[in-house]
């Protein structure tokens, strides 16, 4: 253990400070976290701890896994986000065909009617000239 023992100014009293540095892992923890997070603004950026205090590495420790927390949360965030512009594009176009769909449905409906008109006019023609020919047919032959 160290002790150290400082007069912060003449008119205080002797401070005295205790610790120790037999946890070596705490360091080597330390050496292992990255010293900037791009993600973070400068002023939330963790801060290098003092070593010899085990309570500034355990903060600095803490620190760097809620910085490492925050950047896979943005990352996660711009995944989200890019995900959720494929599917409003998506959405846009799906509703363009249904729109077409629509448009084609309304036109299969029209042209249907209007063959099913054609095929009636069709037919009565058709029975029309059929007693056309019959009528003449019996004219020349009567004559």
């Amino acid at each position: 253990m160290i002790t150290s023992t400082r007069r912060v100014s003449p008119d205080k009293s002797e401070v005295r400070i205790a610790f120790s540095l037999g946890d070596a892992s705490d360091v080597k923890d330390v050496e292992d976290c990255p010293q900037t997070f791009p993600d973070l603004e400068q002023r939330l950026q963790p801060v290098p701890p003092c070593v010899s205090l085990r309570e500034s590495v355990q903060v600095y420790k803490e620190h760097c896994r809620m910085a490492r927390e925050f950047h896979q949360v943005k990352h996660d965030i711009a995944v989200l986000e890019d995900r959720k512009r494929k599917l409003l594009a998506e959405l846009v176009e799906d509703e363009k065909v249904a729109v077409e769909i629509a448009r084609l449905e309304e036109e299969f409906r029209r042209l249907t009617e209007e063959n099913r008109t054609l095929v009636t006019v069709h037919n009565e023609r058709a029975q029309q000239l059929e007693s056309l020919c019959l009528t003449d047919r019996t004219r020349q032959d009567s004559s």
